[in-house]
């Protein structure tokens, strides 16, 4: 894939140090990312930036995952060509059944390893409608 132009991310978690590390990870692997720390900052850097890939924290404050997901996978022209690859600490099965329900794509587990994080957004990557 390194030959053709890698799709755009935005990276979305509360937590600060846990975006730039991620952000910092994959623009070394020549992805263009941009970064959004809550609910409300990512759909207006969704509608903005239009990425192709969304790396999706759940527990944030005010607009959740959740809700964010489905927000994103509802929207009238964005909607249908997104990823969502949900991030959690929540491993439960009832909380990988709701990532599905909710839209998500996709999801890694915290804590994880960068080069899996990799692999997940490669996987995802690679599932993109190609663009025309």
């Amino acid at each position: 894939m390194s030959d053709s132009k890698l799709p755009s991310i935005l990276v979305v978690d509360d937590n600060q140090d846990n975006a730039h590390i991620i952000r910092d990870y994959l623009e070394a692997r020549g992805y263009p990312i941009s970064v959004a720390y809550d609910g409300d900052e990512a759909m207006r850097a969704f509608e903005r930036e239009k990425p192709s890939i969304i790396l999706l924290d759940v527990m944030m404050p005010g607009r959740d995952g959740w809700q964010v997901c489905r927000e994103m996978k509802n929207h009238p022209t964005l909607g249908s060509s997104i990823r969502v690859i949900m991030v959690t600490a929540l491993q439960d099965w009832m909380n990988k059944r709701q990532a599905l329900e909710t839209g998500a794509d996709d999801f890694v587990e915290k804590p994880f390893e960068l080069a899996a994080l990799a692999k997940v957004v490669e996987r995802n990557a690679a599932r993109l409608a190609p663009a025309s």
